[in-house]
């Protein structure tokens, strides 16, 4: 009896040390994958520093990112969540480490920023000056001969002893040169100035001569009255079109929403476009949870087919989950901008 007791006893054991066993695979062993979710809806004013009054009724939303490749438990909890997207780690780093991924974020978070405050003081007849400093590097391409030697956040200001003033004018001048020739580039890496070294290659895209990389303009804007944004840990372009229109309304010291929950997204460019962004879904539903009355949604097709533009995918989603705010497409910062003048 005793030794029957003691068979059951240790199969118990074994029982419960698998049990331990595949609680701790399915909560600690990563997946391949990331999980995307809704965000929150967050005041822009909280951003903003200026000495002029902010108002709190525009809000940014966000997309939540696990920092991590998901567990296998979180992979398949998330299937119980209709709007959680479970999304390849290749697809979302594009081949960078997550550190390299959150510092890319990071410089596409400051150039929207710097894009919001020049336009808004532009728009709102407000002094204002952009200083051309260079281009961020975004991605260096794979066949690209500064592959290893260029980092995510350096900034190119001239190649061969030519100082760029433009964008444009360093375009120009690499394609001017021939594929395989030996360029060096002057680059500015953490205040210090470096030339590299390499060849011209046929650009992935466009198949003409470049050096190989993804790339944002890097500009300092000032203005007066004197306005800048700090959005702490949240990075990205997509906040621009928020950032713009809570900025606008400091430089004009107008009240545009009138106590009515404003939210939204899309990028902002220097003439005023905004340009579409990804987890419009997600972004809607954080929206819808926060009580917000409208949601601009861009209706850029540039790099999609008009039935999933953001506007389009963010209509089908506010039918799904039924609510009562109201999706607003737009192209420009005016559609925006006109929208709020003529309804509030």
């Amino acid at each position: 009896m005793n030794t029957q007791n003691k068979k059951h006893q240790l199969r118990n054991w074994l029982l419960a040390l698998i049990a331990i066993l595949v609680v701790g695979i399915l909560i600690f062993w990563p997946t391949d994958y990331f999980i995307e979710s809704p965000g929150e809806a967050v005041p822009v004013s909280q951003f903003i520093k200026s000495k002029n009054k902010k108002p709190d009724n525009f809000y940014l939303v966000t997309v939540s990112v696990t920092s991590r490749p998901a567990s296998i438990l979180q992979y398949l909890w998330s299937y119980t969540k209709p709007y959680d997207e479970r999304v390849p780690s290749k697809e979302l780093l594009g081949g960078q480490t997550s550190v390299q991924y959150n510092e890319l974020q990071d410089w596409y978070m400051e150039t929207s920023q710097q894009n919001a405050i020049y336009y808004a003081a532009k728009k709102a007849g407000k002094k204002h000056s952009l200083q051309y400093l260079g281009v961020y590097v975004m991605e260096v391409q794979k066949n690209s001969s500064f592959k290893h030697k260029l980092r995510i956040g350096d900034t190119v200001l001239g190649a061969n002893g030519h100082r760029f003033h433009s964008t444009e004018e360093m375009m120009t001048y690499l394609r001017k040169q021939k594929i395989g020739s030996k360029i060096t580039i002057s680059v500015l890496r953490e205040k210090q100035t470096k030339k590299i070294s390499g060849k011209v290659v046929k650009v992935k895209g466009t198949n003409k001569p470049g050096i190989g990389i993804q790339l944002v303009e890097h500009v300092e804007v000032k203005t007066k009255p004197k306005l800048a944004i700090n959005a702490g840990e949240i990075g990205g372009p997509s906040a621009g079109l928020m950032f713009t229109l809570e900025s606008y309304e400091v430089f004009s010291k107008q009240n545009l929403s009138h106590g009515h929950k404003i939210a939204g997204t899309g990028t902002i460019s220097p003439t005023g476009r905004v340009g579409i962004i990804g987890g419009v879904d997600k972004k809607v539903v954080a929206a819808s949870r926060e009580g917000a009355e409208v949601f601009f949604a861009p209706t850029d097709s540039s790099s999609v087919k008009k039935s999933e533009t953001n506007y389009a995918v963010a209509k089908r989603t506010a039918k799904k989950i039924h609510t009562k705010m109201k999706i607003v497409p737009v192209d420009t910062f005016d559609d925006a901008l006109n929208y709020l003048k003529s309804h509030y």
